[in-house]
């Protein structure tokens, strides 16, 4: 297991991707359970279909009353001490100053790839201070980015399968790439509490 990560004027990304109603179920599980002076910037997809109206922003507000949400915006900075959403139309992911880039997905053409989409841009803009969490869901949508995240010396979690069918879960174990944590979410919680910097009591 990793030492404690050491702080510094950067702040971890962390991205947490979900499906279904049993993944907004972990969603606020690990909302609750987030360690407040985390100094990471949280960022989380659960699959929708692009030609509904969304209310995710509204329920997680209502279910996780210590979380400030946000729907991110364009070219919008993200910080800590908040969660960021995208739209159902228009999915999150992160540029290397930290920075939402929202990308097309209307007509769901990143239906059930809006996870691998911001893991990816992780990876790829952020590199080793990044964490992928993937919670439950159906299909494979994670897998991907998380061996992306793997492989740019970030962290890994998953959301312990148990005797569930096969899906996100176990597929983004078996998919590649060793998993630095395997458990529930308030344990996840708890291990990235451990992990990650904290930010200065003000």
């Amino acid at each position: 297991m990793k030492e404690a990560l050491t702080a510094n004027n950067h702040p971890y990304c962390v991205g947490v991707g979900a499906s279904g109603p049993e993944g907004l179920a972990d969603i606020i599980e690990l909302l609750n359970a987030w360690p407040e002076r985390a100094h990471a910037v949280l960022m989380v997809v659960l699959h929708r279909s692009s030609e509904e109206r969304s209310s995710l922003r509204e329920v997680l507000l209502t279910r996780c009353p210590r979380m400030r949400v946000e729907i991110a915006r364009q070219g919008q900075v993200l910080v800590p001490g908040c969660c960021y959403i995208g739209r159902p139309d228009w999915p999150l992911t992160l540029l290397g100053d930290r920075s939402a880039f929202l990308v097309d997905g209307t007509k769901d053409r990143l239906r059930n790839r809006t996870v691998d989409a911001l893991f990816a841009s992780m990876a790829r803009n952020i590199g080793e201070r990044t964490a992928g969490i993937v919670l439950s869901g159906s299909l494979d949508d994670g897998s991907r980015g998380l061996a992306a995240i793997h492989a740019a010396g970030g962290l890994t979690m998953v959301l312990d399968p148990y005797q569930k069918p096969v899906g996100m879960q176990q597929n983004a174990i078996d998919f590649g790439g060793p998993v630095t944590f395997v458990g529930s979410a308030v344990e996840i919680a708890q291990m990235l509490d451990g992990l990650l910097p904290q930010r200065d009591r003000k």
